[in-house]
């Protein structure tokens, strides 16, 4: 045998022997990724059955008809799309809202209809809102809205809120096992799309948007512009002998001018 073939044998079974020392290694790299696989997976599995979907569609058509403040008869009534989770909304809820229902619909002067519009960038929202109209079964929703409000930041962003919204049905007086079943149930998704679906058909493009009488507001406007919609709308229920009622969440308000 050449030198030359008796070298290029010796390689070849290093080669050999290399490939044979390395299969263990490929064996167990090959394990530790399908074990990695299937922990995302599962984690993704568990994440998507804590959170309600804003995807689960009843088959049934719901009317988009909002959670009322106040007295449905009033001259004005006032609508809102807003998302609990966002922080404007947020910064509206606790500061401005507060005068509005002592000064406006406490006074008579409106009624007032809050309406869901989550946001596809907030990933608790439609739980928020589940947790509020679950609230609602036992008469408390805007007291539960009152405190996902005040709380938002306990629970915005959070993988799995329920325990939070839980303690907030518990501080409220609810009856937390109808409550808990409630929000496991999920039976509410339907009437959150359909508020939702409401804001979309009107073009509601940001949250909060309010409609007051005939006019869409985008944005948390201070007191004493709100105030000057519902005088401005209920001037114009007067003159036209009929209640302002913002197209009864069945029209499209115009855009607003003060």
């Amino acid at each position: 045998m050449s030198q030359k073939s008796a070298r290029a044998q010796r390689s070849n079974v290093v080669r050999t022997q290399r490939a044979a020392s390395l299969k263990p290694f490929y064996y167990g790299l090959g394990v530790v990724a399908l074990i990695g696989i299937a922990l995302i997976i599962r984690t993704a599995q568990h994440s998507d059955a804590s959170r309600p979907s804003i995807a689960n569609v009843s088959l049934t058509p719901v009317k988009a008809q909002g959670h009322l403040l106040g007295n449905p008869n009033a001259p004005v009534q006032i609508l809102e799309f807003a998302d609990f989770e966002c922080p404007h909304c947020a910064e509206f809820a606790t500061i401005t809202e507060p005068d509005v229902r002592k000064r406006i619909i406490d006074a008579g002067l409106a009624s007032y209809r809050y309406f869901d519009f989550p946001l596809e960038h907030f990933t608790n929202s439609v739980p928020a809102s589940n947790a509020a109209a679950c609230a609602g079964d036992q008469n408390k929703f805007w007291e539960m809205h009152d405190r996902l409000f005040q709380g938002q930041p306990d629970w915005s962003g959070e993988s799995n809120p329920k325990g939070v919204f839980e303690t907030y049905a518990k501080a409220l007086g609810l009856d937390v096992s109808a409550w808990d079943a409630c929000y496991d149930s999920q039976k509410h998704i339907p009437e959150i799309n359909a508020n939702r679906d409401e804001g979309l058909r009107r073009h509601v493009e940001s949250t909060p948007t309010f409609v007051i009488g005939t006019k869409q507001i985008p944005g948390a406007i201070p007191y004493d512009m709100f105030k000057a919609y519902v005088d401005t709308a209920a001037m114009e229920a007067m003159k036209n002998g009929t209640q302002s009622s913002g197209d009864s969440a069945t029209g499209k308000a115009a855009s607003a001018k003060p």
